[in-house]
């Protein structure tokens, strides 16, 4: 795991008492602008190359339905993996890495920021 992904974990999750890593649904959703090309988000989506992301957050992995998944993340749902923020955290940095054989081709978003500011976008999306 990179330093950056710690960072965003440690910053997003600390303890109260401990400053925290701004988030901003407003922001995530310009950032998310770069994922429409792929997916949809909102009560009228549909799956189009990626599947929808309405309810991402907390939901089990490779469960939407009449979604194709690659073998990879169809392996991963079935190992119990759930998108919890700290997991979208770690994917959105770098998809290949986090889970190797995935179809997504985008390399990820490289600023803690970035990530941060789209999980909110996608947590108001429950």
């Amino acid at each position: 795991m990179k330093l950056s992904t710690l960072i965003v974990l440690a910053t997003l999750f600390a303890a109260p008492s401990a400053p925290v890593l701004a988030q901003d649904a407003a922001a995530g959703e310009k950032v998310f602008a770069k994922c429409k090309a792929c997916h949809r988000v909102g009560p009228d989506a549909k799956n189009a190359v990626g599947p929808i992301l309405t309810g991402v957050v907390g939901r089990a992995t490779a469960t939407v339905p009449d979604f194709k998944y690659s073998e990879a993340m169809a392996a991963k749902g079935a190992e119990g993996h759930v998108w919890t923020p700290e997991e979208l955290a770690i994917y959105l940095e770098n998809p290949k890495a986090a889970i190797p054989g995935n179809k997504m081709v985008f390399a990820g978003l490289k600023k803690p920021e970035d990530v941060a500011n789209v999980i909110a976008y996608l947590e108001t999306f429950k």
